[in-house]
């Protein structure tokens, strides 16, 4: 029996053999194509255990060495660099290293769902990727309706008259053939996501997975299908809480002795399956999030705006010297000054803006002269050293 560690890339793949004893019976590269896989198994024999780390294309990997008589895993990348941490990387050293795991038996190995499943994941990927180069379209479009200051819909956009309402609204000719060659994009990823909603659907209604996922808030046929496919067979989870690591929706936690501290979270896991479980929460508390805001915006006194503070604009800091002569003289009474309460300057009459003081006369008698808006007595007030 030898234990071959095969480290894949694009163009070589390097691999080491180890015998039972862990001595090196032999190391090299091969092209990384399915002659360099031939010429592997013929100088090595079938009665090989080997291990391929997963990257793009180790499935295929493993299924061309395994029809060949080989015993192939496919190794966790990230668990293998904690399970062995390495001082020196290079595709040589990963190949021992690899080897030597299967060897010990200390393979993490992934699990890898069946071809169906990974056409059907395909699929949804296929219709994600096509959506979000529409919404990109999109966005583009409202991007250069701003540059000229507009805002028309989508739909409007559409419609048989909307290069003309764009030329009558001052927008040249090199936006509005910007603007066309987008609609023309989005026509196009329409045509194309269509078709493949309607094969989707009925295999999302023919899925007892997705029949129970439907019943969960914020999730559909598209979205149910798409957390069944990535989830797999929800057996292998010995718990929620593996779930939702294998999800990466589980927060970082950083202990030390009596320290403990919660951070982001890890994102370790599928991101697809961690998109479609915030697609859900936020399509779940959506209705909810309008109501609420809704009735505050329909509540006594809850306007768009929130009211200035008074003193924001009108009133600064002071001095600690000038605080304490302020406590200690009498206040003189002129319209605007900001008497100290509790530590804080409050403009008095509701006052928010220095120019909506009315003119008025100072009633200090140092000042003699009319003061304009601009210079009221607060002004002065708050200038005095």
């Amino acid at each position: 029996m030898e234990y071959l560690g095969i480290d894949w890339s694009y163009r070589r793949a390097a691999w080491c053999s180890l015998s039972d004893a862990g001595v090196i019976v032999g190391e090299g590269a091969v092209p990384a194509d399915a002659d360099g896989l031939a010429r592997l198994v013929i100088e090595r024999g079938t009665d090989v255990r080997a291990v391929v780390e997963m990257m793009s294309g180790a499935i295929w990997v493993r299924d061309q060495l395994a029809a060949a008589g080989w015993r192939v895993q496919i190794a966790h990348a990230r668990k293998v660099r904690d399970v062995a941490p390495l001082a020196c990387k290079t595709d040589k050293v990963d190949a021992r290293v690899l080897a030597e795991l299967a060897r010990r038996d200390l393979v993490p190995e992934l699990w890898i769902p069946s071809l169906d499943d990974r056409a059907l994941r395909e699929r949804l990927r296929r219709r994600t990727h096509l959506v979000r180069m529409r919404a990109s379209a999109m966005n583009r479009i409202f991007g250069l309706q701003t540059q000229w200051g507009l805002r028309l819909s989508l739909q409007r956009l559409r419609a048989p008259e909307a290069m003309t309402l764009l030329e009558q609204q001052g927008m040249p000719a090199v936006w509005r053939r910007s603007i066309a060659e987008a609609l023309d994009v989005i026509e196009l990823l329409d045509a194309r996501i269509t078709p493949i909603d309607h094969e989707l659907r009925p295999l999302a209604r023919a899925d007892a997975r997705v029949v129970l996922l439907d019943t969960i808030p914020g999730i559909g046929e598209l979205l149910g299908l798409t957390l069944a496919s990535e989830i797999g067979d929800v057996a292998r989870f010995g718990s929620p809480r593996k779930l939702i690591g294998y999800a990466g929706l589980a927060p970082k936690i950083n202990q030390s002795g009596d320290r403990s501290r919660t951070g982001a979270l890890s994102k370790a896991g599928s991101r697809t399956l961690r998109w479609a479980a915030v697609e859900a929460a936020q399509h779940a508390v959506a209705p909810a999030l309008h109501r609420h805001r809704q009735a505050r915006r329909q509540e006594p006194g809850q306007g768009r705006r929130r009211a200035q503070d008074p003193d924001r604009r009108l009133a600064r800091p002071l001095a600690p010297a000038i605080v304490q002569a302020g406590r200690a003289a009498p206040a003189r009474s002129c319209l605007g000054k900001l008497p100290l309460l509790s530590g804080r300057l409050t403009a008095l009459h509701g006052i928010e803006k220095p120019r909506q003081l009315p003119r008025t006369l100072c009633a200090d008698p140092s000042a003699e002269r009319e003061m304009s808006p601009p210079q009221t007595c607060a002004a002065l007030h708050l200038a005095e050293p």
